[in-house]
């Protein structure tokens, strides 16, 4: 199957992804792992990818595009793949759809993970970070340390990320609705949209995304 998953931040992407390319044995493929592959390999999409990095600018979309489409050409992605983190915006997923026509390939469907904003705001906003090398991570409600700032494993201090701090979450928010969201209509014209609550434990929300896509 060729998947793309969708959601705000907090939805649990990352978590799902790795469970559903395994159930369905298809590589998981993040623009984190990207960019980190390219750079380290020092590929030439690479190099283009963090000189803009460095110059703190975003990585334009036809360096992203060239990424994404060299990963869905390796051989372990002949029988599918599923992409989280890709594509961000209409325009990434209108040239998506233009490099896998080139393969005479096309998607099966678009995964979108459904959460509450309160939700999302309360799973990121609650999130302490040890300050030690391990960096645990704990939640004010949904694991808490023993004792109140202090890490469990290894007696560090823990923290909030300033990534983490309401303020920030919902500003990052509003950029999901304003570029990422767009991408759910436009696979909704395609009829490949299936959408799911993300809310509950780890492996319900797997049960209903493998429900959704019919395995």
């Amino acid at each position: 199957m060729r998947i793309v998953l969708v959601g705000p931040p907090g939805a649990g992407k990352g978590t799902q992804a790795a469970f559903l390319a395994q159930n369905l044995s298809i590589p998981h493929i993040s623009t984190g792992d990207l960019f980190r592959a390219n750079i380290s390999k020092g590929t030439e999409l690479g190099q283009q990818a963090k000189s803009f990095m460095d110059a703190g600018q975003l990585v334009p979309d036809e360096v992203t595009i060239g990424m994404a489409k060299d990963r869905m050409e390796q051989p372990d992605a002949v029988n599918g793949f599923l992409l989280d983190g890709f594509p961000r915006n209409v325009s990434q997923a209108e040239a998506l759809d233009v490099a896998l026509k080139t393969d005479d390939v096309k998607l099966d469907a678009v995964l979108d993970l459904e959460v509450p904003e309160d939700e999302v705001v309360k799973r990121i906003a609650g999130r302490r970070i040890c300050r030690n090398e391990s960096a645990h991570v704990f939640h004010v409600a949904y694991k808490q340390p023993k004792t109140e700032g202090v890490c469990d494993t290894c007696g560090g201090e823990l923290y909030q990320r300033d990534d983490d701090k309401e303020e920030t979450v919902r500003k990052r928010l509003e950029v999901y609705h304003t570029q990422t969201e767009p991408i759910i209509d436009y696979y909704r014209e395609q009829g490949l949209v299936k959408t799911i609550s993300a809310l509950g434990k780890v492996e319900e929300v797997t049960a209903r995304a493998m429900e959704a896509l019919g395995r």
